[in-house]
């Protein structure tokens, strides 16, 4: 299968160098340090669950001259979407397929709206990972997985196609039946978890057995099921349970890309986590304190480090 991965960060240049290691045609898209450390290099994953390096790689910062996929795995970051979808223009063709990874529900709207003749796929990628230093990504979790399946419910030839090469490729893939109760539900934990490594600067142990912090988490968790609840029926009061289980069982060294971002002086982002949180809650007549704590207080980094 032809693949473009769009984004080659922690949840695209993992997957996508699986997926290229099985042998399928995959280009990857990168800028930068990045860019460059993979054309000398290759690209490494330092993962727990098997280390590769993948030289040589295709790859470029230029999605025009990759030629036409079957699909694309969309991963950049959520701050650089519309940029990016707009970059596929040349390439999106009848039959090409885009599947977004990014963090948060917003993402289809976004490539739709810049691609309004794509066939837009949601996906869910269930990964700890990033980019540990130009060409390297370092996953450092007992878990890899992505999930996805058309908007409207249910699946289809293409999706049938390229789960099969993930599986075969060793990467958990699961053909989700009501892909969008799958994101919400990642969406639920991680507005939640992203918001409060960013901005204590902590990691998930230490997050949730703080009483002040724990607090924070369970309220947080209540108004996101609130929003999602209000904003389609994504999301019950039943799912609380769920969402704390599935923060109290992540290693307690984890930690999540948005806390490595701010760390790095990176542009966060909060605006499709927590921010996405209100501002949808808003459209239904939800408030979302904690969150709007959360998004105000790592306004100031938002950004980036020497932003004006």
């Amino acid at each position: 299968m032809k693949i473009l991965v769009m984004g080659s960060g922690g949840v695209g240049g993992y997957f996508g160098a699986r997926l290229a290691a099985a042998g399928n045609d995959v280009t990857f898209v990168a800028r930068g340090r990045h860019l460059d450390a993979m054309r000398r290099e290759g690209l490494r994953l330092d993962s727990q669950l098997g280390d590769l390096h993948l030289k040589p790689v295709s790859v470029t910062d230029d999605p025009a001259t990759a030629g036409v996929p079957d699909v694309v795995i969309f991963a950049t970051k959520m701050t650089d979407a519309d940029q990016a979808a707009r970059q596929l223009r040349p390439i999106v063709r009848e039959g090409v397929t885009i599947i977004t990874f990014q963090n948060g529900v917003e993402a289809p709207d976004i490539v739709r709206r810049a691609l309004p003749d794509a066939h837009v796929v949601p996906g869910v990628a269930r990964i700890a990972s990033h980019i540990s230093r130009p060409g390297v990504i370092e996953q450092k979790s007992p878990f890899a997985r992505i999930e996805f399946g058309e908007a409207q419910g249910g699946v289809s030839p293409k999706l049938e196609a390229f789960h099969a090469v993930c599986r075969k490729a060793g990467i958990d893939a699961v053909l989700a039946e009501n892909v969008q109760r799958n994101v919400w539900l990642k969406f639920g934990m991680l507005a939640t978890f992203s918001g409060l490594t960013a901005l204590t600067g902590h990691n998930a142990g230490a997050i949730r057995t703080n009483p002040g912090t724990r607090a924070l988490i369970e309220a947080s968790i209540r108004e996101t099921i609130a929003v999602g609840k209000a904003a389609g029926g994504y999301l019950t009061e039943d799912d609380f349970a769920g969402l704390i289980k599935t923060i109290d069982s992540n290693p307690a060294a984890m930690t999540t890309s948005m806390a490595h971002d701010r760390a790095a002086g990176k542009p966060l982002e909060v605006d499709y986590l927590s921010g996405a949180v209100v501002r949808i809650g808003e459209l239904h007549g939800i408030s979302a304190p904690t969150h709007k704590f959360i998004a105000q207080a790592l306004s100031i980094d938002a950004a980036g480090r020497g932003a004006s």
